[in-house]
């Protein structure tokens, strides 16, 4: 175990405590906004009820934590578990101002605040909220349901709820809240630096080949195609095809190059959401 990576990931999961505490304590429980997923209905029951958030919490999470022990691993739930556990402890314990009164303000900060925090949480090996992983097992269960869907659906219904117990206007500006938890785990998780998969099919591979590698320092991977248009048995029907992966901010200047290359090249581009090894950090130019 490499313990200066395990300190790494046990920081990050501490800020995210912090951070969602921020964001429930700070913002959204004096308003009495809601967030999504198991942390929503947690509060929903508090302003319903009057049960603790810091009891709901725990109580909530622990069978998505069981299905996180089965599914994905030990450590994930020993981790996830001590994570939700110091969360509740936080909103028991820690006081956090009230920070303002403004609807609008308190919405979108509450949102960031709490998407601060599952963020890092995530990056540091744990969940704050176990929607993610019901959503994963239903999917796989249902093949017709990505994981977006499900956990749209989910939230659906549970602002449908709020709007029936806590009014209109409120579960609008939670449903902004969760918007902007949503945007910031995505930043998070991605960055500015998300990668894009591009193919680029050309006559002319080679000579963009060298500019991609050469000129923005990124590496390439070249498989051989086949044209499919024009007669059967023509030499011209094999051309080679080049993959390339850049952040979002290297794409103009990616595509820049190739059309000054080949105006007529025809690229294909795809989102990536994560990426081991390989040359994908960019390689020094001398």
């Amino acid at each position: 175990m490499n313990l200066r990576s395990e300190a790494k990931n046990i920081s990050l999961i501490l800020l995210g405590i912090l951070s969602a505490g921020m964001g429930l304590k700070g913002f959204l429980l004096s308003s009495h906004f809601i967030d999504g997923g198991v942390t929503g209905i947690s509060m929903l029951l508090t302003h319903i009820f009057g049960i603790p958030l810091s009891l709901l919490i725990v109580i909530l999470n622990l069978p998505f934590i069981f299905m996180g022990y089965r599914y994905v691993g030990h450590v994930f739930a020993i981790k996830s578990s001590l994570a939700i556990i110091g969360l509740s402890l936080v909103l028991l314990f820690v006081s956090f101002p009230d920070v303002t009164p403004d609807k609008m303000l308190t919405a979108i900060f509450g949102g960031v605040f709490i998407g601060l925090g599952i963020g890092l949480a995530m990056r540091g090996g744990a969940v704050l909220d176990g929607t993610e992983i019901a959503a994963v097992l239903v999917s796989k269960n249902y093949p017709l349901l990505k994981v977006s869907d499900v956990i749209l659906i989910l939230n659906i219904f549970i602002f449908c709820l709020a709007t029936v117990f806590l009014g209109v206007e409120v579960a609008l500006y939670s449903i902004l809240t969760y918007f902007a938890a949503s945007k910031m785990i995505d930043f998070l998780l991605h960055g500015i630096e998300q990668y894009t998969g591009v193919t680029i099919v050309s006559a002319q591979s080679e000579e963009i080949r060298l500019a991609i590698t050469e000129k923005l320092g990124r590496g390439v991977t070249i498989y051989q195609g086949k044209r499919g248009f024009g007669k059967r048995g023509d030499n011209n029907l094999a051309i080679d095809i080049i993959f390339t992966v850049v952040t979002r901010l290297e794409i103009p200047a990616l595509r820049k190059e190739i059309k000054a290359i080949d105006p007529k090249a025809f690229l294909i581009q795809q989102s990536i959401d994560d990426t081991d090894g390989g040359m994908v950090k960019r390689r020094p130019l001398h």
